[in-house]
C-alpha cells in the first residue's frame, strides 16, 4: 500500500474541518497508509510583522517540516507558485510514484504566511489548488478529499464524476 502524509503547519480549529478531514481520513484507509502529522506553527509576536519576522518563523516552520518528511518520501508543496491540477493527474501522480519507484509521497501544507523558499525548492511537485485563495486549514480538508478521490479513481470505485 502507498504511504502518504500530510504534513501541515497547525491544528484545525473549527469541528467543521475536523469532521470533514477525519471522514475522508477513515475512507482513506481502505486505499493507502495516510497519515497526518501537525506540526506546530511558529509564534510571531508583532502584530504587523516584518517580512524579516515572518522570514525567520518561516525557516523555523522548514526545519520542522524537513525532520518530519518520511525517509524517502517525495516531497509535494502546496503553494500559489504551483500548478493546477485536475483530479485525474493527481490519480495519475500517484499511480505513476507507485509504479516506477518509490509511492511514498509527502504533502505540506504551510501556516497563513505559506512556506520558506527551501521547502518549495527541496520539492519535486508544487501543486496549486486553485487560482482563489483559501486558509490553509480549508485547504487540509480539500486536498484530503483529493486525495482520496484520486484513490478512488485509481481503484475504479464509484465516487468521481
Amino acid at each position: 500500500m502507498q504511504n502518504i502524509t500530510l504534513i501541515v503547519i497547525g491544528k484545525l480549529g473549527q469541528a467543521f474541518l475536523q469532521d470533514g478531514c477525519a471522514e475522508y481520513t477513515k475512507r482513506l484507509s481502505a486505499f493507502c497508509n495516510f497519515k497526518v502529522l501537525e506540526l506546530p506553527e511558529e509564534l510571531i509576536r508583532e502584530k504587523n510583522a516584518s517580512e524579516a519576522a515572518i522570514a525567520k518563523a518561516l525557516a523555523k516552520e522548514a526545519e520542522k517540516i524537513f525532520a518530519a518528511v518520511p525517509k524517502g518520501a517525495e516531497i509535494c508543496a502546496l503553494c500559489i507558485e504551483g500548478k493546477p491540477i485536475s483530479s485525474e493527474e493527481m490519480a495519475a501522480y500517484f499511480s505513476e510514484k507507485a509504479l516506477f519507484g518509490n509511492g511514498d509521497i509527502a504533502f505540506v501544507i504551510g501556516s497563513s504566511h505559506g512556506l520558506d523558499p527551501s521547502v518549495k525548492q527541496r520539492a519535486a511537485k508544487r501543486i496549486s489548488m486553485s487560482r482563489m485563495t483559501f486558509t490553509h486549514q480549508m485547504a487540509r480538508l480539500l486536498l484530503t478529499e483529493q486525495i482520496y478521490r484520486a484513490c478512488t479513481i485509481n481503484a475504479g470505485v464509484k465516487y468521481h464524476k
